[in-house]
């Protein structure tokens, strides 16, 4: 298998890696230049403003008193690692910081014009043509008694700023490669937590699309993808066992159904052949019926379960009284229960008793039931219907007094096509579905159904009903 979600998430990592630190230099030197030209530009503002604000400033803006502030003013260049000027209003340089004072000619400006700032307190560029690299320059009017007498200007180098911004990107650039180095971390949990267990269970899976519905995910783990094996893993512990219960179930039908065909087409060859002389063909005819009616009942069996295992959750629920269901299951009986001598007691609670449920349904399960309690009772014995209420359900009871079944058995009663070593000896037309069919029935109605027997005793089952409000 190929690891395509580990390499895409390992490109998706260094791509993000990559553009993160190209953004940060990009991005970043620009936020910071700007950032920088800002603070400096804002303190070259408030120095320049105080410096023409200053009553010496505005006493000696003169050539002859030029030297006293060159003194003033040198002290602030060295701490501002900028350069000050003193125009004239003509705009000529009377005074330079980083030049000595010269008696001839101040320097002039070409196209100097103070006005043409407006509401800018600074700009960028080499000043009127002055310098030869950028600088960001600030300019504020020397004024006296509402005179302007001349400007002071001060000059920033932009490679002092653009040095600073190196220093920081540095900084900021080492610190994105050693978080980024340390994410590098999640490239190594993302294989060990997700990509492994995934291949465990794409491993997994592939086996189960084989057949081998036996294979174990080998994960333990708590998370989602700990729970998706662990489902996986149920998930094929239940296809195996139904796989195994269909194998079961497929044997005994055809063991059920093997072995009246055997017998019918034994009977019916040995007729047409002679080998049973016509005066003997009724006593073999009639075991032809009785197993023909075998197979019919087990037709009608499988169909019903098959109808149940369909259609469980589609019942037709409607209120009914179940007093006057089991009066009328329990007539349907009275022919067999007169010919063995069986009396049937209805303890019903009360009058009516109404509940909520398929009432064929639970007719389908009273005629399986009662007609099972029949069959392995003895003679001369009574079987007990009762019903009773409790906590907004009804409890219907159906208990004989017959053979019992075995404590190893009653496990296996549920089973499709079981049956105890008593039941075939005592109903050689059973099929062993019945139960099955009934506990299909009381589950599609979310309600239990318990078997309480005892051999040589008696046996009585107990389901529940939601009681009709």
């Amino acid at each position: 298998m190929k690891k395509v979600l580990f390499r895409n998430f390992l490109i998706a990592y260094c791509f993000i890696g990559i553009a993160g630190f190209l953004f940060i230099s990009s991005a970043g030197s620009y936020l910071i230049e700007k950032r920088l030209e800002k603070e400096v530009s804002t303190t070259l503002y408030k120095a320049v403003h105080n410096i023409a604000a200053n009553e010496n400033v505005c006493a000696n803006v003169s050539l002859a008193n030029l030297e006293t502030l060159r003194t003033q003013l040198s002290s602030m260049t060295s701490f501002l690692d900028s350069q000050i000027w003193i125009l004239n209003m003509e705009g000529k340089i009377i005074l330079n910081t980083q030049k000595e004072t010269d008696s001839g000619e101040p320097e002039a400006l070409e196209s100097f014009d103070p006005a043409k700032w407006g509401n800018n307190y600074y700009q960028t560029g080499d000043f009127y043509g002055y310098f030869a690299q950028d600088m960001i320059s600030v300019i504020a009017p020397i004024t006296d008694n509402m005179t302007t007498k001349g400007y002071v200007c001060i000059h920033y180098r932009r490679s002092d700023l653009y040095q600073q911004r190196s220093s920081l990107l540095v900084i900021i650039d080492v610190l994105f490669l050693v978080i980024y180095a340390m994410t590098g971390l999640l490239v190594i949990f993302y294989y060990r937590v997700v990509c492994r267990p995934l291949k465990q269970i794409s491993k997994g899976a592939a086996e189960y699309a084989a057949g081998n519905l036996s294979y174990q995910i080998p994960l333990d783990s708590e998370n989602e993808i700990g729970y998706l094996a662990n489902t996986l893993n149920y998930m094929a512990t239940k296809l195996n066992h139904n796989g195994e219960y269909q194998r079961k179930f497929i044997s005994d039908v055809s063991h059920d159904f093997r072995s009246p065909l055997t017998s019918i087409k034994g009977y019916v060859e040995a007729m047409l052949d002679g080998t049973i002389p016509p005066e003997m063909q009724e006593k073999y005819l009639k075991i032809i019926a009785f197993e023909a009616s075998r197979l019919e009942k087990l037709t009608k069996s499988l169909l019903k379960l098959n109808d149940l295992d369909m259609k469980k959750r589609l019942m037709h629920f409607r209120k009914f009284d179940i007093n006057e269901t089991i009066k009328t299951t329990a007539a349907a009986f009275e022919g067999i229960c007169t010919e063995r001598r069986i009396l049937l007691e209805l303890l019903l609670s009360g009058k009516n008793l109404y509940v909520r449920a398929d009432v064929e349904q639970i007719q389908q399960v009273l005629y399986n039931l009662l007609d099972n309690a029949i069959k392995f009772s003895y003679d001369d014995s009574s079987i007990i219907l009762e019903t009773t209420e409790k906590n907004d359900r009804i409890f219907v009871s159906i208990k004989d007094s017959g053979s019992g079944i075995p404590r190893s058995s009653l496990p296996k009663i549920w089973d499709r096509f079981y049956k105890s070593d008593p039941s075939r000896g005592l109903d050689r037309k059973g099929t062993g579905l019945g139960l099955s069919i009934v506990q299909e029935i009381i589950h599609a109605h979310n309600q239990n159904i318990d078997v309480i027997s005892t051999e040589g005793v008696g046996t009585e089952f107990i389901f529940t009903l939601d009681k009709a409000k």
